[in-house]
């Protein structure tokens, strides 16, 4: 192409400082160097993530930066040493890398890769390429990338262990979803809480992570779902995607633990948290049954302190697990995602709320907010 080997300018959302908007401002996005792949991004959703480096009260900002993960495109140009995508293929990136060759990539039992600084969380890792320096500069001014991807840019620059090649009749619009949202709500069901036929689930937080959970434990054959969001809106949609019951904490008299151990005869099989914070963690983790519940914890709240467990609450059966990007080894299973929802396992098409230009990102940001999407 026209582009290969020269600098891109193109547009970018840029968030330049803490609690403020982000900006669309014209950027230059260098070529990619050895092992890197330049791409150009066509869909793109909002996260509850992207939105981690700029709140106030986060401890994870590094600005000014072009955040985005969740996203699908093209590639535009490889560099050099990129012997397994050429210009032209359909891509996700993956904030979660796989280099398939070290120690956590070789084992059967996580999905992480020595790529990521495990000191860190992916959300403050890789905020540079692999040589420490940026791709994208702005008014002269290096920006720092997010996760890896920076979706927020017409292009951008990823290592070729960030990203998975799907197929080429892949719509890019929907199966954008599989590069976080729909994944991890999804695998924590299947992978990670491995949920089975016939048992009893809860789902805490109906968001994109949360009814995509509600989709795993249908396709894994969970007799009843148990769906609880503080915003009633929501469950026309988790009962179409297969919940069988919706509680909203605000209309009860009662904790909602103690209600669903109430309806459950003694708590659920499986809880799994979608909405992060220590309220919602502690109700999950309280309605799974004694002797054999499991919980799972999904979400991440900004500035929240965390959950106070006794060792009693483990010492009598329940069990306590957490996950990353739902537990895929992204560059092996994102493609075979992206085969199921071309064959209708699972539908992506109810995940999506609202179809915005580039330029109202803002606005997008706020339906999120708002709990409209």
């Amino acid at each position: 192409m026209g582009t290969n080997g020269k600098v891109i300018k193109c547009k970018a959302a840029i968030a330049w400082e803490a609690g403020k908007p982000l900006c669309i401002e014209e950027v230059e996005v260098a070529p990619p160097k050895a092992h890197e792949i330049r791409i150009q991004i066509i869909a793109i959703s909002v996260c509850h993530t992207d939105t981690h480096p700029i709140d106030p009260k986060s401890e994870e900002t590094f600005l000014p930066v072009i955040l985005g993960h969740e996203a699908a495109g093209i590639v535009e140009s490889v560099g050099p040493g990129v012997t397994n995508f050429k210009p032209g293929d359909k891509v996700i990136p993956l904030y979660m890398p796989q280099c398939r060759k070290c120690k956590f990539c070789l084992s059967p039992f996580t999905n992480l890769c020595e790529k990521l600084n495990l000191d860190k969380s992916p959300v403050v890792d890789q905020e540079l390429m692999e040589d420490k320096t940026s791709r994208f500069t702005c008014k002269g001014k290096s920006i720092y990338h997010f996760m890896g991807i920076s979706a927020f840019s017409q292009y951008t620059v990823v290592s070729d262990k960030n990203l998975a090649k799907i197929d080429d009749d892949a719509n890019l619009e929907r199966v954008c979803l599989l590069g976080c949202g729909f994944s991890t709500g999804y695998g924590a069901a299947l992978n990670n809480a491995k949920v089975t036929p016939g048992s009893t689930c809860a789902i805490f937080g109906l968001g994109g992570v949360g009814l995509s959970a509600i989709t795993g434990c249908k396709v894994a054959g969970a007799s009843r779902i148990i769906a609880i969001d503080i915003n009633s809106e929501k469950f026309t949609k988790a009962k179409a995607l297969g919940a069988t019951d919706c509680l909203n904490p605000r209309d009860l008299d009662k904790p909602v633990q103690k209600v669903i151990i109430e309806m459950t005869k003694g708590g659920v099989d499986f809880a799994l948290d979608c909405a992060g914070g220590s309220e919602t963690m502690r109700a999950a983790l309280d309605c799974t049954k004694v002797g054999g519940g499991s919980c799972t914890f999904i979400g991440v709240a900004v500035g929240d302190k965390g959950l106070t467990i006794s060792p009693l609450e483990l010492i009598m059966g329940r069990t306590i697990n957490g996950t990353t990007f739902g537990g895929w080894k992204g560059v092996d299973s994102v493609p075979k995602l992206v085969t199921d929802y071309k064959n209708k396992k699972f539908d992506l098409d109810v995940l999506v709320t609202h179809t915005l230009p580039f330029d109202k990102i803002n606005e997008a940001f706020d339906l999120m907010h708002q709990g409209k999407r």
